[in-house]
Parts: structure tokens; sequence; C-alpha cells
């Protein structure tokens, strides 16, 4: 699908909801781990873990980055989703809600429209040292808005997909390319660093 149809098609589609690719997410987690510069606090299984717009429609399909973090072990879920057909645990705005402090790694595919809020709000969100990972486009990076909020929340890392996703049933990728983009809170790097996978 052309990223100008899906563009069209998010439109009709009810708080922009689609089903991140289980795939892409494990050969993330994967390469993230590997990584001998992360805090090896995240190899504790019982870590808090919250995923704020976690989907998963129910009599459909489960919640994609619950179902992988959860093959990985990781039990320690909070979830939270909009939509009152999401599976997730608690149905609401995260944007209006208080989770302050209290987890040690938020991760997402947020709806395009409302990332940047997502990831503000995550950042006051998890606690000192933790992450926050957010599935992104990878022109996510363009924008004025987005420049400013650069220059004191650079990303630690940025792990750039080099296969395109699908987010449809049918197997079709559109023109866009995705990455997860990794803060450590506390740190504010002057540049990012990028591995492509």
């Amino acid at each position: 699908m052309s990223s100008t149809n899906r563009s069209k098609s998010r439109n009709f589609h009810i708080a922009d909801y689609y089903k991140t690719p289980e795939n892409a997410i494990e050969e993330f987690w994967n390469e993230f781990t590997v990584n001998k510069d992360i805090n090896k606090y995240i190899y504790n299984k019982n870590i808090k873990i919250l995923e704020p717009c976690a989907g998963g429609l129910i009599g459909k399909d489960g919640m994609s980055y619950v179902n992988v973090l959860n093959k990985f072990g990781y039990k320690n879920i909070s979830t939270i989703d909009i939509r009152q057909d999401s599976l997730a645990t608690i149905k609401g705005d995260y944007l209006k809600m208080d989770c302050k402090n209290k987890y040690d790694l938020i991760i997402t595919n947020p709806p395009f429209t409302i990332a940047l809020n997502v990831i503000k709000k995550a950042l006051n969100d998890v606690k000192d040292n933790g992450y926050v990972i957010m599935l992104l486009r990878l022109n996510f990076l363009e924008g004025k808005a987005r420049k400013e909020f650069w220059k004191d929340n650079m990303p630690k890392y940025i792990y750039v997909h080099s296969k395109r996703m699908s987010f449809t049933n049918d197997g079709k990728t559109d023109s866009i390319a995705y990455a997860h983009y990794v803060w450590e809170k506390g740190k504010n790097p002057d540049m990012a660093m990028i591995k492509v996978i």
C-alpha cells in the first residue's frame, strides 16, 4: 500500500489502529539486547513495563509488544489503550493518566498523529535510567516542532529496519521506512547512534 493510500485509509480507521508486525519487534529486541552499552537491569524479567497504545482487538489478535516480550520472558507488563474493543487491561487515554516514575520501560508504536505527545509523556513517566522505545517512521526526524524537541531529547539509539513492514493482512508494504527509537532517561547525547537491522 502506498504511503498516500495508507494515509487516506487512516482517516477511516478508528484510533489509527494497525497491528505492529511481531517479527519486526523480535528483530529489534534481539539487536537491542546484545548492545553492550544498555543498562543491565533490562535483562531482569521482572522489570515494570508499560505498553500505552497496546491495541490488540478483542477476538482478532493479541497485543504485539506484549506477545513478543512475553516470548522473551517478561511478564510484568501493564497495558493501556483508548479503544474499548482493545485487549488492554486499562481502557483510556494514556495522555491523561498519571503514570509518573512507575515504569522501567515504556514501549509502543504510537499513533502518528499524537506520537510526539506520547513520547514526551513517556519520558516523563519512565524511571531515571529507564528506557522509552517507540516505533516511528524514519521521517519522524523531520519537522520544525520535532527539531526543537531533538535539542533536549535526542534518542540514544535509532534501530532502522532495512526491511519494509507490512501492517495489513495482505502482506503489502508501503513506501515508509521505520525505526525503533530508544531514549534512556537522563541521557541527552549530541547525536544518536544508528544501526540498520
